[in-house]
């Protein structure tokens, strides 16, 4: 099985994290004190078919910055130690999704460097009590701890829920693409023999 838990904790945040990639009933249990980013995750767990299990305790009595942040952190640790050699894996994933009005695209590739693309532009500033500047924040946090690169774009749309979560769905799955073990790729998916 691959799969890893970390608890980390500063003085912003304690966070308990534990993700499995390959349970044939994933679960999800989130739980960060932001009710928008909770959706979110679930939406990301569901569509990359991974279990996910998170509480989050952060300093929300200042805004929902750390606790996201550190989220992504603890989130790219976690895949990084859970992919392990990375041996097999098809490495590349890219998904376009509709959400509604909206469209969200997400490319990756677990090459082992850290790059993040974000093309999107938010109308509306805040949901609920998430503020929408923040997943650009966690998408850079999360790929930057999970040695990944990762572009994500919204082409076009009007509600700022439904751009969101365009791309939440399209990360989840291009993940899914990227992490699967392909019985046709030997050793790992690289002429340099790692990643």
């Amino acid at each position: 099985m691959r799969e890893a838990s970390l608890t980390r904790k500063t003085g912003e945040t304690q966070i308990e994290l534990s993700l499995a990639l390959d349970e044939k009933n994933p679960i999800c249990e989130i739980q960060t004190g932001v009710g928008f980013f909770d959706h979110m995750l679930t939406l990301f767990a569901r569509h990359s078919r991974i279990s996910f299990k998170c509480v989050a305790d952060g300093d929300l009595e200042v805004d929902s910055h750390h606790t996201v942040e550190d989220v992504g952190i603890v989130i790219g640790q976690c895949l990084k130690a859970a992919l392990g050699d990375k041996v097999g894996i098809n490495r590349y994933g890219h998904e376009y999704v509709p959400m509604d009005e909206s469209l969200g695209f997400a490319a990756l590739d677990l090459s082992g460097r850290s790059y993040l693309v974000f093309d999107a532009v938010f109308n509306n500033p805040k949901l609920g009590d998430f503020d929408t500047e923040l997943v650009e924040e966690f998408f850079q946090a999360l790929a930057f701890n999970a040695q990944m690169n990762l572009h994500l774009k919204v082409l076009y749309g009007k509600n700022t829920h439904h751009q969101i979560e365009a791309l939440f769905k399209a990360f989840g799955r291009a993940l899914r693409q990227a992490i699967e073990v392909n019985p046709n790729i030997q050793g790992v998916n690289s002429t340099k023999g790692v990643l």
